[in-house]
């Protein structure tokens, strides 16, 4: 374990105004995705897509890190250039998504646990190998009635800190995931719990492990209400919620903290992440920045809808997003700049 180069690798995913981009669907997830926008769900189709994604140019003065799935990092351009090179060429580091998704957890079928550590250590090796510098591992924690338990979160972040610790052996950079879903009827208040004990645990089971918090980064969840929630708060109110449960529970060694969107509509989670640092930017001992996926991409995927000729007028807009997300890291953000 090399502390210096997972140090300098964290620093770097999250320095100036960046984000990450996180690119790493499972092909059920991006296939779905292409049938409502009514485009064919093949191998080459997602190649186009992402191709569309890393040549979009200027890419790298929004975004720091792109997190990959298996699929994608062994593609290539039209020109036979590896994805993870035409990354590399734009100062953007390539990530790897290596959970294998959630399965029901024995006994509690409303709840998920997340695979993948059997033969992780030699697929951290590959991957470094292929120029991945950092990895995403994502546990799923569900309100509901009587849910989540102790037990799930316990299992889950457990799992999340023997990943974490793979990783560093591997000299790659953990992003811990553990998202607080949006699912349900339940307040904000109810989220915000579940949210500290979630990443207390998480934190805890770190240490056990003896992971290196410079070398680590954190991607939860905002602090938000239910979708089915009857009251909708402010972005101020989500602001305030989310970074006092984040000031409250995660170490101020930690490396950064890296938002997921989880469902949000583009411009919500951009005001939201704006609305954190007008608020807290002069409070905050971690950096604070963006790990969003269909944020950015969703509103540049209904443009492109797999046809060559709207290409660029998609990376315009993929690009118009996440220098949104730029803004927003810097508390420069308005609504009224959504101008597209």
């Amino acid at each position: 374990m090399n502390i210096e180069e997972l140090k300098q690798t964290a620093t770097a995913l999250m320095a100036g105004d960046k984000g990450l981009l996180a690119m790493d669907e499972s092909l059920p997830t991006c296939n779905k995705r292409f049938a409502e926008a009514g485009i064919p769900q093949t191998e080459e189709y997602r190649r186009k897509y992402r191709q569309l994604i890393v040549t979009t140019p200027n890419l790298g003065e929004c975004i720091s890190g792109a997190i990959l799935f298996d699929e994608t990092i062994y593609q290539k351009t039209d020109d036979g250039v590896l994805f993870v090179d035409v990354l590399k060429q734009a100062g953007i580091i390539p990530g790897i998504k290596v959970d294998e998704g959630t399965v029901e957890m024995p006994g509690s079928p409303n709840e998920k646990i997340t695979n993948g550590l059997d033969g992780l250590p030699e697929r951290l090796n590959k991957y470094y190998s292929l120029g991945a510098r950092f990895a995403k591992w994502r546990a799923v924690i569900t309100i509901g009635e009587g849910i989540p338990t102790d037990e799930n979160i316990k299992a889950n972040t457990q799992t999340l800190a023997k990943y974490a610790a793979l990783c560093q052996q591997a000299n790659i950079v953990p992003i811990v995931e553990p998202e607080v879903l949006m699912d349900g009827d339940h307040t904000i208040e109810a989220c915000r719990h579940v949210t500290e004990e979630t990443i207390k645990e998480l934190f805890n089971q770190l240490k056990i492990q003896g992971v290196n918090l410079q070398g680590l980064l954190l991607k939860p969840n905002m602090v938000i209400a239910g979708t089915d929630c009857l009251v909708q708060n402010s972005a101020d109110e989500v602001a305030t919620a989310t970074v006092e449960c984040l000031l409250a529970t995660v170490p101020p060694e930690v490396a950064g903290v890296a938002f997921l969107s989880g469902g949000q509509e583009p411009w919500e989670a951009t005001g939201h992440l704006n609305a954190m640092h007008i608020k807290y930017e002069d409070k905050l001992p971690w950096p604070l920045t963006f790990s969003f996926a269909r944020a950015i991409q969703q509103p540049a995927l209904e443009i492109w809808k797999g046809k060559d000729e709207n290409v660029i007028a998609a990376q315009q807009m993929l690009y118009f997003r996440a220098s949104m997300d730029n803004l927003a890291r810097r508390g420069e953000y308005s609504v009224d700049l959504e101008t597209w």
